[in-house]
C-alpha cells in the first residue's frame, strides 16, 4: 500500500467559471466586445449585471439591428473571446455600416 495521501480534485471548470463571474462582476457599467462561436456571433454593449452565470448586456452593435437596443443574457459558457473596456485602457471603436 501506497502511503501517498489522496489530494481533494480541484474542479478547473468551476474555478474558470468563478473567475469569468468575478471578472465581468468588476467590469458592470464598462462596456464589452464579446465574439461566440454561434449565432449571433457578436456582441457590443454595455454590463448591466449578473444573474448566476449569465452576464446581462445592453446591446448597442450586434450583426443584425433587430437585435440591438435590448438586453441579452450572455451565459459565460458560450463566450468565445471578450474584451471590457477599462479605465486608462483602449476603447472599443465605434462599428458603424459603412454602405
Amino acid at each position: 500500500m501506497s502511503s501517498k495521501r489522496k489530494q481533494p480534485m480541484v474542479d478547473t471548470n468551476k474555478i474558470h467559471d468563478m473567475a469569468l463571474v468575478e471578472h465581468f462582476t468588476d467590469g458592470i457599467g464598462q462596456k464589452a466586445f464579446i465574439l461566440m462561436p454561434s449565432f449571433p456571433f457578436l456582441f457590443i454593449g454595455r454590463i448591466v449585471g449578473l444573474m448566476d452565470d449569465h452576464v446581462e448586456l445592453e446591446v448597442e452593435t450586434t450583426h443584425f439591428s433587430q437585435l440591438e437596443n435590448r438586453n441579452w443574457f450572455i451565459h459565460i459558457h458560450n463566450i468565445e473571446i471578450f474584451y471590457i473596456e477599462r479605465p486608462g485602457e483602449p476603447q472599443i471603436p465605434e462599428l458603424r455600416d459603412l454602405t
